[in-house]
C-alpha cells in the first residue's frame, strides 16, 4: 500500500471511530464544499484578503523607534499581530527592503537603519525569521514588502544624493555607476538604481530572491515606487543609459516602461520557479491612465502611473504577470479628480477574466486629518468603502494604510468598520489549483473552565507543497445538528482559523449544546470537506 493510500485508511479509519462515539442522526453525512446556489451574507465573507501595511521607513510603524532593544522590537511586533487577529484581519505586509537595505542577514545589501539607526550595523538577530515565523503562529499571511530601486532617503536621517554616506555594502558603493540621484539639488533628494541597466536590475532580483528563498514568506509585495513621481522640471537621469540600451524604441518613455515590465515579468518567473506558491502582487498609484490620455484609462483627471511611474501596471494584469493587484484607490466618493466609485468598477473591469485578483488600497491615514476634504472627516467614510466593493465580485478583498492608522481608530471609523465588515473571521481568497484534501477527524470535545476544548488528527496533507495542509477552520452551530454544505457557505458560523490542532471556544455559553465541525485549508486556501460533527 502506498503511503498516500495508508494516510487515507487512517483518516477514513479515525472517521468511523469518531461517528461511533458521536453518531450523527439517520440519513446525516460530512459537509462538502458549498454550491454556488447557496444564499450568503456578504457581510460574511468566508474568503476575502484582510490585510493591513506595516511600514519600516523612517519608523512610520514598526520598529517605532530606531535604536531599540531586539526584546522592543519584537514585543513591537507581537502588538501589530495581536491587533490583527483582534481586527479579523488574515495577513500583514510588512516592509523588509525599504531602500536597498535588509531587516535579515542579506549577502547583497546592508541591514536597515531602522532597526539600530547605523545603516548597516548588524541588530545581532534575523527579524525577517521573526516575522514570518510569528505571523504564521497568529494564521497570518505574511508578504514580504521591497522597494525595488530607491537606494536612500534624503538626508538629514538619510544619505540623501550622496553615495558616499552609503554603508561600504551597498550596492551604489559597489556599483556607483548604478546610481541615480533624483531629484537634484534640493532637500528631497534621494539615490535610486537605474531601472535601465540590465545588471542593476538583475541585483534588484536577486535581493528580493534571498529572501524567497531562504523564509517561508506567503507573498512578494512591491509598492508604488519604480521610477520615482517625477520633480517639477526634472528629469530623471538616464540619457547615457538611453542611448546605450534604448536602441528600438521610439521613445525613452516607451524604453522607461520595458525596463519596468522586464523586472516584473522576470521575477514573477523566478519566484515561481522557486516557490510556486508564493505569490506575486503590486500595489501601484490607482490611476493606470486618465481616458483623455487613453481610451481604455478611467474616468479620472490625476496623475497617471503609466506616465509618471513608468508602470504599465494594467498591461501586467492582462498578461498575468502578478497574482494580485492592489490599486492605491486613496480617495472619497465623490472626489471629483479620482472618484473611489468610478475606479473600483475600473479595476474590477480591468482583471475580469484573468487570473489576477484584485484587492483594494485604503486611506486609513486621510481620516479626520488635517487638510483632508469633509468627507475624511466622517466616521463612514472607510466603511462605506467597503460597502460598495460588495457590488463587485472581482473585488476580494483589502489593505489598509497603515498600522498605526488602524492602531489610532481616529472618529470610531476603524471600530464601525470591523463592526460592519469583520465580525468574522475569513480565510485570504483561494489562489491556484486546488488538490483534494482529506478532512480533518474532531477527537476532543469537552467543557473546561476556559470554555469548550477542541482537539482533531491532523489532516494527512497531498503530494507536493500545494496539498500541504498549513490550517484549520473551525465552525459552531446552536444546537445538536449536522451542518450542510451551504451552513459553511459564509462564515456566519466560523470561529477561528488556527494553526496546530486544537481550539479552545472561550465564548461558548455554560449549559447551551453546540455542535463543532473542523475544516481543513492548504497554503492557497483551498478548504476540504468539514469533519464529521462533535456535540457538547
Amino acid at each position: 500500500m502506498s503511503v498516500r493510500s495508508t494516510l487515507a485508511a487512517a483518516a477514513a479509519a479515525a472517521t468511523l471511530l469518531a461517528l461511533a462515539a458521536h453518531p450523527a442522526p439517520a440519513g446525516a453525512t460530512t459537509t462538502a464544499v458549498a454550491p454556488a446556489t447557496c444564499v450568503t451574507d456578504p457581510a460574511t465573507p468566508k474568503h476575502q484578503l484582510r490585510a493591513m501595511w506595516i511600514a519600516s521607513v523612517v519608523n512610520i510603524d514598526w520598529p517605532s523607534a530606531p535604536g531599540r532593544s531586539e526584546a522592543e522590537v519584537k514585543a513591537e511586533y507581537d502588538g501589530w499581530l495581536a491587533l490583527a487577529r483582534r481586527l479579523n484581519y488574515n495577513a500583514v505586509i510588512v516592509q523588509v527592503r525599504p531602500h536597498a537595505d535588509a531587516f535579515w542577514p542579506s549577502p547583497l545589501e546592508p541591514w536597515s537603519q531602522y532597526l539600530t539607526g547605523v545603516a548597516g550595523q548588524d541588530p545581532g538577530w534575523d527579524p525577517l525569521d521573526y516575522l514570518v515565523r510569528r505571523a504564521h503562529e497568529e494564521n497570518l499571511e505574511f508578504h514580504a514588502w521591497f522597494n525595488p530601486y530607491r537606494a536612500s532617503m534624503p538626508a538629514p536621517g538619510g544619505a540623501g544624493t550622496d553615495v558616499a554616506k552609503l554603508p561600504a555594502n551597498s550596492p551604489l558603493r559597489t556599483h556607483p555607476e548604478w546610481a541615480v540621484p533624483y531629484p537634484v539639488g534640493n532637500a528631497a533628494g534621494r539615490l535610486y538604481l537605474n531601472p535601465g541597466i540590465p545588471a542593476a536590475r538583475a541585483w534588484v532580483q536577486d535581493a528580493v530572491m534571498d529572501a524567497v528563498t531562504r523564509y517561508d514568506i506567503d507573498g512578494v509585495h512591491f509598492d508604488d515606487y519604480f521610477y520615482p513621481y517625477p520633480a517639477a522640471g526634472q528629469d530623471f537621469g538616464d540619457d547615457a543609459t538611453f542611448a546605450e540600451y534604448g536602441a528600438g524604441f521610439a521613445t525613452k518613455a516607451d524604453w522607461r516602461r520595458n525596463n519596468i515590465d522586464l523586472l516584473i515579468q522576470e521575477l514573477d518567473g523566478r519566484i515561481h520557479a522557486a516557490k510556486p506558491w508564493v505569490r506575486f502582487g503590486v500595489s501601484p498609484f490607482g490611476i493606470w491612465r486618465n481616458k483623455a490620455a487613453d481610451p481604455l484609462g478611467s474616468d479620472t483627471n490625476g496623475t497617471q502611473s503609466y506616465d509618471a511611474n513608468f508602470a504599465d501596471t494594467r498591461k501586467w494584469v492582462k498578461e498575468g504577470w502578478i497574482d494580485y493587484i492592489v490599486p492605491q484607490v486613496y480617495w472619497h466618493i465623490g472626489f471629483a479628480v479620482a472618484d473611489y466609485a468610478k475606479l473600483v468598477p475600473w479595476w474590477a473591469d480591468v482583471v475580469a477574466g484573468t487570473d489576477v485578483q484584485l484587492y483594494i488600497g485604503q486611506a486609513d491615514y486621510k481620516v479626520a486629518a488635517a487638510g483632508q476634504p469633509a468627507d475624511w472627516f466622517d466616521p463612514r467614510e472607510l466603511t462605506d468603502h467597503l460597502t460598495f466593493n460588495r457590488q463587485y465580485p472581482q473585488v476580494l478583498g483589502d489593505v489598509h494604510f497603515s498600522a498605526v492608522q488602524v492602531r489610532a481608530d481616529r472618529l470610531g471609523a476603524e471600530t464601525v468598520l470591523t463592526a460592519e465588515h469583520r465580525s468574522r473571521p475569513a480565510f485570504p481568497p483561494a489562489w491556484g489549483p486546488a488538490r483534494p484534501l482529506l478532512f480533518p477527524v474532531l477527537t476532543t470535545a469537552r467543557r473546561t473552565d476556559t470554555g469548550v476544548q477542541l482537539g482533531w488528527h491532523p489532516t494527512a496533507s497531498g503530494t507536493g507543497p500545494f496539498g500541504e495542509v498549513t490550517s484549520y477552520g473551525v465552525y459552531r452551530f446552536d444546537g445538536t445538528t449536522v451542518p450542510g454544505a451551504c451552513d459553511l457557505a459564509d462564515a456566519a458560523h466560523l470561529m477561528a482559523t488556527v494553526r496546530g490542532t486544537t481550539y479552545t471556544d472561550p465564548t461558548a455559553e455554560p449549559g447551551r449544546r453546540y455542535t463543532y465541525v473542523v475544516t481543513a485549508l492548504d497554503r492557497r486556501w483551498h478548504e476540504s470537506a468539514a469533519s464529521p460533527p462533535r456535540w457538547v
